[in-house]
């Protein structure tokens, strides 16, 4: 039985060796191994896109810096619409926009390094930094009738005359309101895993999971309700693609190579 064993464990790892083997040795290393790349990543609440860059420090580590900008959504957040006017959409209750813009620094270790180009190297990071959360107010093109068959509308923010979503025509500009702009500053850390598994050796291709945690100085008024947030819990699954910079051969290091086919 446990001969058996041994050679079941044997032939996985030779079958993963086999299925594994990539052209490694038929493309040029990079000895230079920074990384510039690009995000797009959904989080449980709302979604955010970003630029790294990453500095290597030694044979497993990189140094990070990574700004970002997104939305946030509140968890009471459902899309209606007036069956009666067929305007546009909206969500009831909503008092502001809110974006995040981050900038932040961190760290990333390689756990597991590609075997070959057509393996998956698994990396963790952590970073943080300052946040700022801006809003912008939401203007509703609100219902007011005059008489039985009368009515008019009025563009105005949410208010608590406003009863039932059948007030509601629907959303005005977006444009109204962007003079009242309100802003929020606070602090935020982020990390997770990257399973980069590009099978080319200067661009990068990879997935990755997480948390992050926002922290600002005051309520962030999202919703007309008692229940809006200061702190913010997320989990997030993004795409990012890129590519590994060489210094001894800047113009092979712009982002346009990576949508190149190689040659």
């Amino acid at each position: 039985m446990r001969r058996l064993l041994i050679s079941a464990v044997a032939f996985v790892f030779i079958a993963l060796s086999l299925t594994g083997q990539g052209d490694l040795n038929e493309q040029q290393r990079v000895f230079f191994r920074n990384e510039k790349s690009f995000g797009i990543q959904l989080n449980t609440d709302g979604i955010g896109f970003s630029y790294r860059t990453a500095k290597r420090t030694d044979y497993l580590n990189k140094n990070i810096i990574e700004y970002e900008f997104g939305t946030i959504k509140h968890p009471k957040e459902y899309k209606l619409s007036n069956i009666y006017t067929q305007g546009s959409s909206f969500v009831f209750g909503k008092l502001n926009f809110p974006m995040y813009f981050r900038a932040s620094i961190g760290r990333q270790h390689e756990l597991y390094k590609k075997a070959d180009l057509g393996g998956v190297s698994i990396r963790l990071f952590y970073t943080g930094g300052p946040v700022l959360a801006v809003y912008k107010p939401i203007y509703y093109k609100v219902i007011y009738p005059v008489s039985l068959t009368e009515f008019f509308i009025k563009e105005e923010k949410f208010n608590t005359n406003i009863a039932i979503p059948q007030d509601i025509w629907g959303r005005a500009s977006f444009t109204k309101g962007l003079n009242e702009i309100g802003v929020m500053p606070g602090l935020y850390a982020k990390s997770g895993f990257s399973f980069e598994y590009s099978k080319e050796d200067k661009v990068l291709h990879a997935v990755e999971v997480g948390a992050t945690l926002s922290a600002f100085l005051k309520e962030i008024p999202i919703m007309a309700s008692t229940d809006n947030k200061s702190i913010f819990f997320s989990l997030f699954v993004s795409y990012r693609f890129g590519m590994v910079v060489n210094p001894l051969d800047p113009e092979s290091n712009k982002m346009v190579n990576i949508f190149r086919r190689k040659k």
